[in-house]
């Protein structure tokens, strides 16, 4: 698998998962599409594009996928399929993410594991440690304030657990996610998150590249805060 070329919009040059992850989304409710939310993040700015797909079918997220693929090796982001470790693969992903629910990254084969670093969400501070023990690469944690996006069986965190979290468990890196748009993404960044994920802020943006540019420019300047 060839590696992603140099990313734009990304927090820490050193980390190939910091900086604005913008999720692409099926759910019925956005106005644009998995694809078209994936473009719009790349020509934004964003480090890094997940595609999160709960409603398509298979073939669809397959085709999804690889077109968002092409996408990101354009623009230089990395690309990470949500959940699915064989559907990653397929898409020659950078990575996988999952969730707690979802299969253990020791179940992943060593032969794929090779190919694909790990993502994993975590919501408090015993699961992020047990993350970090499964050798992730990087893990989500959340949701940092109240979300509309989906159902979470977590209550809003806050921006200091946050910081406790990206404390706790440095060098690895912490991306935020849960209710961030572009008025809170530089406190989230200037609490120590290494990333921050977004769904709806992009994806029912009246111009989403625009959207995207000013997550990333917003992301950028809260991280300039901790310096």
């Amino acid at each position: 698998m060839t590696p992603a070329a140099p990313r734009r919009g990304a927090s820490d040059a050193a980390h190939p998962f910091a900086g604005l992850h913008v999720l692409a989304d099926d759910d019925p409710r956005w106005p644009h599409d998995p694809v078209a939310q994936a473009r719009a993040a790349c020509a934004g700015g964003a480090a890094v594009v997940q595609l999160r797909a709960k409603h398509g079918a298979d073939r669809e997220r397959l085709a999804w996928g690889r077109a968002i693929r092409a996408l990101t090796r354009q623009s230089g982001a990395r690309f990470v399929v949500n959940d699915r470790f064989d559907l990653a693969l397929l898409c020659e992903a950078d990575a996988v993410h999952l969730g707690q629910d979802d299969l253990p990254p020791a179940a992943i084969p060593a032969t794929a594991r090779s190919r694909l670093a790990v993502g994993r969400s975590t919501h408090d501070l015993s699961q992020a440690l047990a993350a970090r023990a499964e050798g992730v690469d990087y893990l989500a944690f959340g949701p940092v304030f109240t979300t509309r996006t989906k159902t979470s069986d977590y209550e809003e965190r806050g921006l200091d657990a946050l910081a406790e979290i990206a404390r706790a468990l440095s060098p690895l890196p912490v991306v935020a996610i849960g209710g961030i748009d572009a008025d809170c993404i530089g406190r989230v960044a200037a609490s120590g998150a290494a990333g921050a994920a977004v769904i709806r802020a992009v994806a029912m943006a009246h111009d989403p590249e625009a959207a995207t540019a000013r997550l990333v420019s917003h992301f950028e300047r809260g991280r300039a805060w901790t310096c």
